[in-house]
C-alpha cells in the first residue's frame, strides 16, 4: 500500500500554513514595491546590465525559443491550465459527485486567476513603472512594467494545477510542484531575456503570485476530497 509523503499526509494541518505563506509573500512584494518607489521606479544598475546583456546575446534560434516560452504565460494557455486544475479537483470528488460542488470546483481556479489578473492590472497602473528601452525589445509588450504580468499569470495557473494534483494524487505532488516551478521560472526569465521587463518586475510577479495562490488556498482550498 502506497502512503503519501509526510508533507502532504495531513492536509488540514498543512492548510493552516497557507495564511502565513500568503502574509510573508505579500509583505515581501510590498517591501519590493516600496524599494522601487524609493528609487523612483528607475532600474537598478544590475537590472540595466541584465537588459543590456540580453540585447547583446540573442541569436535567432534562442530568440525564437524564448518567444514560444513567453507565449505560454499569456492568452489562452494559462486559462486552460486553470480549467485543468478544476477538472482534476472534480475528478477527485467521491462518486456520485455533488453537482453544485463539482461546478464550483471546476470554475474556482479560473475565477481566482481572473480575480488575480484584475488585482495585478490595478497594481501595475498604480505603480506605473516604465518598461526597459523599446530598442532592446525582442517581442511586443504593452502597459507598465511592475509586476510582470506573464510571470504572475504563469506562476498562478501552474500553481493552481500543481495544488490540485497534489491534493488529488499526493504521490505526484513533488513532480507537479517541480513542473510548476520550472514553468513559471522559464516564462519569467524569458521576459527578461526578450528585454520587455526588468529583473525586479519578474521577481515582483512571482512574489505576488505566491501570495495570491496562498491566499486563495487559505480562503477556499482547491480540493475534491471529502471533508476538506
Amino acid at each position: 500500500m502506497n502512503h503519501p509523503s509526510p508533507q502532504f499526509a495531513h492536509p488540514t494541518a498543512h492548510r493552516r500554513r497557507w495564511p502565513a505563506v500568503a502574509a510573508v509573500a505579500l509583505l515581501l512584494f510590498a517591501a519590493l514595491a516600496a524599494l522601487l518607489a524609493h528609487h523612483g521606479w528607475a532600474p537598478y544598475g544590475f537590472e540595466r546590465d541584465a537588459n543590456d546583456w540580453s540585447a547583446a546575446h540573442r541569436p535567432p534560434a534562442a530568440r525564437a525559443v524564448a518567444v514560444v516560452v513567453t507565449s505560454l504565460g499569456n492568452a489562452v494557455v494559462p486559462y486552460l491550465l486553470a480549467l485543468a486544475a478544476g477538472a482534476v479537483a472534480v475528478r477527485a470528488l467521491p462518486v456520485p459527485r455533488p453537482s453544485r460542488r463539482a461546478v464550483l470546483l471546476f470554475f474556482a481556479p479560473v475565477l481566482w486567476l481572473i480575480a488575480g489578473q484584475l488585482v495585478r492590472l490595478g497594481l501595475m497602473q498604480v505603480f506605473a513603472r516604465p518598461r526597459p528601452p523599446r530598442m532592446n525589445w525582442a517581442t511586443d509588450a504593452s502597459g507598465f512594467s511592475f509586476p510582470s504580468g506573464h510571470s504572475f499569470t504563469s506562476a498562478v495557473c501552474a500553481g493552481l494545477l500543481a495544488l490540485a494534483i497534489a491534493r488529488a494524487r499526493p504521490g505526484a505532488a513533488r513532480a507537479a510542484v517541480v513542473g510548476a516551478v520550472v514553468f513559471a521560472v522559464a516564462v519569467g526569465l524569458s521576459r527578461i531575456y526578450l528585454g520587455v521587463h526588468w529583473p525586479l518586475d519578474v521577481l515582483g510577479g512571482w512574489l505576488l503570485a505566491v501570495g495570491w495562490l496562498a491566499l486563495g488556498t487559505a480562503v477556499a482550498p482547491l480540493s475534491g476530497r471529502p471533508g476538506s
